[in-house]
């Protein structure tokens, strides 16, 4: 069943790696990056953003060809390292409240072909082809696509033997993460894994269907030329250890309604009370919050207005945008209309209640995160998920191991 490769994997230098290793791009602010890439030779960064050295901002195959050449130079100056044979990793990523371990392994496109690989998320053909285009013009992937498995206790018995001994890595970033890596290079172990996880029936995508998806693409191109093109990065981590948190909107307008008669016909599919300035968040599945005018609103669906036939059905998100965003606001299109907005994070009503009072949106909805069973019950059933359903941790640096292609 799903197929796990060892591969020789391309890492910092151990003395160099908490400089070396980055957040993804797009968690810095522009002040963020500006002083990581005037001040960190060495960070991962410089290779995503290669025209910071000619201070000329890139795009396309022109970007593309100079990630390469960055990657290539990082590379010469023995800042990455390639590991001599084909290897798991096991990572472990801890903080104050939270800690994961999981393994980083090579996985089967062709298991993501047939299913074996179940996803959840929808994938814009024209991100595909544009990763795809990436991947084949750089020759490497730096993040690895967050695959979850059912627990089992002989691949925690070796995860747990491996970590006995000395990590390569062992160090703490700026943001209070420790981040811990093992090599696997012990046969016996690497066969044992790659026996146990052929043993389960799926595993499924937590985070990163259009990694998983351009390499799909990649592999239908290129899987002939050689067998590295046919397997993508992935970090394996069982589902006890996963975390959902939830997405919450944002929405500009009242779609024409007043407040009472937009009150009104959302009281004929929820009972509304008004919390005042209590800021209320949900506390179980099928309730939500609502920031309007100044207030907090708790709703509770009604059971009796709204059939629940599939796993979709019971998935909030869907929930809300069959009963609210499409028939009273109007929002039909969730990826491209510029009427509804995404917020999430551990202080996001806060969030919301400011950019509602400051005037850039009417409203906002707070919801209660879906759970890892909802997740897969929706897979299973092939079936998708609304856009921004949920947000996954733990989210994985780049540049922490690197899937380099062969020629």
């Amino acid at each position: 069943m799903p197929i796990i490769k060892p591969f020789r994997g391309v890492r910092a230098k151990p003395n160099m790696a908490s400089h070396v290793i980055s957040r993804a791009y797009q968690d810095y602010s522009d002040a963020e990056l500006e002083a990581l890439l005037k001040y960190n030779p060495f960070s991962f960064l410089h290779i995503l953003n290669p025209g910071y050295k000619f201070s000329h901002s890139l795009k396309g195959e022109d970007r593309f060809n100079l990630v390469r050449n960055r990657y290539l130079e990082f590379k010469e100056e023995q800042y990455l390292i390639q590991d001599e044979s084909p290897v798991f990793y096991i990572y472990e990523r801890s903080d104050e409240i939270q800690s994961y371990t999981g393994i980083i392994a090579g996985t089967s496109t062709s298991d993501y072909d047939n299913g074996l690989i179940k996803k959840h998320e929808d994938t814009l053909e024209q991100r595909e082809k544009l990763f795809k285009e990436y991947l084949k013009t750089v020759g490497f992937n730096a993040e690895p696509v967050l695959l979850t498995y059912p627990d089992d206790d002989q691949v925690n018995s070796i995860i747990t033997s491996q970590k006995e001994s000395t990590p390569v890595y062992d160090f703490i970033t700026t943001d209070s993460s420790c981040h811990k890596l093992w090599v696997i290079d012990n046969e016996k172990d690497i066969a044992a894994l790659q026996v146990q996880f052929n043993a389960m029936s799926h595993i499924y995508i937590a985070d990163g269907h259009h990694r998983s998806a351009s390499s799909s693409l990649l592999a239908g191109e290129l899987g002939d030329k050689h067998e590295s093109y046919n397997y993508f990065m992935s970090y394996l981590i069982a589902e006890s250890q996963l975390r959902i948190y939830e997405y919450n909107r944002l929405i500009k307008d009242l779609n024409g309604l007043s407040k009472e008669d937009f009150l009104m016909r959302l009281d004929m599919k929820f009972r509304i009370q008004n919390r005042g300035l209590e800021m209320y968040k949900p506390s179980k599945k099928h309730h939500f919050s609502m920031y309007l005018d100044g207030e907090f609103y708790s709703l509770y669906l009604r059971k009796d207005t709204y059939e629940i036939n599939t796993p979709l059905d019971d998935l909030d998100t869907q929930m809300l945008y069959d009963l609210v965003l499409k028939p009273i606001l109007g929002i039909e299109d969730l990826r491209n209309d510029s009427r509804i907005s995404y917020s999430f994070g551990q202080t996001d009503l806060v969030r919301i209640k400011d950019r509602v009072d400051k005037g850039e949106f009417t409203l906002g909805f707070g919801l209660f995160p879906a759970t890892v069973e909802q997740m897969k019950s929706i897979a299973d059933e092939s079936m998708i998920m609304p856009p921004k359903s949920t947000y996954i941790k733990p989210k994985l640096p780049s540049g922490l191991t690197v899937y380099q292609f062969e020629s």
